[in-house]
């Protein structure tokens, strides 16, 4: 897009050599943040390339791209054609510091209005095709509007940086209109159907400065070239610092690689998924970061697993004996085999005081949030067990039975039942904080259960 290509510009880069240095700071976060996938997807890829002529050639077909002169304000911030209502005091408010730009020149134009009514009619048949539902609104009402057909080229003489379309070298495709196309590149398409069967339609994500392009634009694009439109497009918010829209010129920009230096990668996870809203806009301070990573990291989950670990080795030398479930099997030490609904190790499922408890219940809790897109509050389901806990082990008092011979089996049922849970909280953790649930699966499933040699997570100031 242009705003690549004028960055490459001013650093006296060739626009490849300064993608690929973008491209590689992606590639040094995922690390960073512990990110796992499948397919890491750049738009200068071949197959790339090769799939978003094909799709440009269908659209074509269908009478749906066609050539013409037009003059139109763009915010290049955005990638985006702005109208005056879109405006304030002339400048784009998500782009304040970004001139609006007057673009006058010939493009080939995309028949977006041709789907206004075909949009409208699925987005009512499929109320939950956008979420947050404030979101499927916004859009249905932007829509209603009327689709004003949008340029989906530009010339090569101005901007060299992109896919050639097909048949035209003087120019080049308009960046959302090759851009959106990687999400079924990504899957092979068009020459892997079995792949791209398997997979599509699929759930999208992306932020609210992108609801236009995801939840509009593209399945209008989509149902042109004679695709099935997404499944569904998750809409977040924003990370603000201090209620302010982060920038370099207000110097409140977060440096993710230093706080997962400091804090661990799994703290960083934890505050990002906990503290900021799935679909909504969240805080994020250094001040609040200390103070979550201290009460939820620190004082919760690595005190609860120190404090009881400690207890067994102490009193049990490091063993807990097998607890039998309802059916007369051995709940302690579970299944490794068994199947999880997040996907890992034992399973423990059993009723305390007519309360369901163990890892099943509580990833059916998680589980039913997470599906949800309420990342936030599937942790806080998590942190709930871990507060009961730290009150059962408060209000029983094992070190009180321990100097009791005659409540011996009393203190043994105790600390399985506290080490079974530990193991439910540590597979229930696995994709949020796969580190910590690792350390935490390696503890409880040792030949002694001991304390960990360094705490899992460090007290900080």
């Amino acid at each position: 897009g242009l705003k690549i290509y004028r960055g490459a510009q001013a650093e006296g880069l060739d626009p490849q050599a300064y993608a690929d240095l973008h491209a590689a700071k992606f590639d040094a976060l995922k690390l960073a943040l512990n990110l796992s996938y499948t397919n890491f997807i750049r738009t200068t890829d071949a197959h790339h390339v090769a799939a978003a002529q094909e799709f440009w050639k269908r659209c074509a077909d269908r009478g749906d791209i066609y050539k013409k002169n037009y003059k139109v304000k763009y915010c290049v911030g955005c990638e985006l054609e702005k109208t005056e209502s879109e405006l304030t005091d002339g400048r784009c408010p998500l782009h304040p510091n970004l001139a609006v730009e007057l673009v006058e020149e010939e493009n080939y134009f995309f028949r977006y209005s041709r789907y206004q009514e075909a949009l409208l009619k699925m987005y009512t048949a499929r109320p939950d095709f956008v979420v947050p539902e404030k979101r499927l609104k916004e859009i249905i009402n932007f829509t209603a509007q009327g689709l004003q057909d949008f340029s989906i080229s530009r010339l090569k003489k101005k901007m060299p940086l992109g896919v050639s379309v097909p048949g035209d070298p003087d120019h080049v495709m308009y960046v959302w209109f090759d851009a959106l196309v990687n999400y079924i590149s990504a899957l092979g398409w068009p020459e892997d159907e079995k792949n791209f069967n398997a997979f599509w339609p699929g759930t999208q994500t992306a932020g609210k400065d992108n609801l236009r392009q995801q939840s509009s634009m593209w399945q209008a694009m989509l149902l042109s070239a004679g695709l099935p439109p997404s499944r569904q497009i998750m809409i977040h918010g924003f990370i603000m610092s201090a209620g302010q829209k982060m920038s370099k010129s207000l110097g409140n920009v977060v440096d993710p690689f230093a706080y997962a230096e400091e804090f661990g990668t799994d703290a960083l996870r934890y505050y990002l998924l906990r503290e900021i809203p799935t679909l909504d806009d969240g805080d994020f301070t250094r001040e609040k970061f200390v103070a979550r990573y201290n009460a939820d990291l620190a004082n919760g989950l690595g005190n609860l697993v120190q404090r009881v670990t400690a207890m067994v080795e102490k009193y049990s030398d490091g063993d807990y004996p097998p607890r039998p479930d309802a059916s007369g099997h051995s709940s302690g030490g579970g299944d490794s085999n068994a199947k999880s609904p997040l996907g890992r190790g034992h399973i423990v499922q059993r009723t305390i005081g007519g309360v369901g408890y163990g890892s099943e219940a509580l990833q059916a809790r998680a589980g039913e949030r997470i599906i949800n897109y309420q990342l936030d509050q599937a942790l806080a389901v998590i942190w709930e067990r871990i507060s009961e806990c730290d009150k059962r082990v408060d209000e029983e008092k094992p070190w009180v039975m321990a100097k009791d011979p005659a409540q011996r089996e009393k203190l043994e049922r105790l600390l399985s039942d506290l080490v079974e849970e530990i193991r439910g909280i540590g597979e229930t953790l696995a994709p949020f904080l796969p580190e910590t649930s690792g350390r935490i699966l390696g503890i409880v499933d040792a030949e002694k259960v001991k304390p960990p040699a360094q705490p899992l997570f460090p007290r900080k100031d």
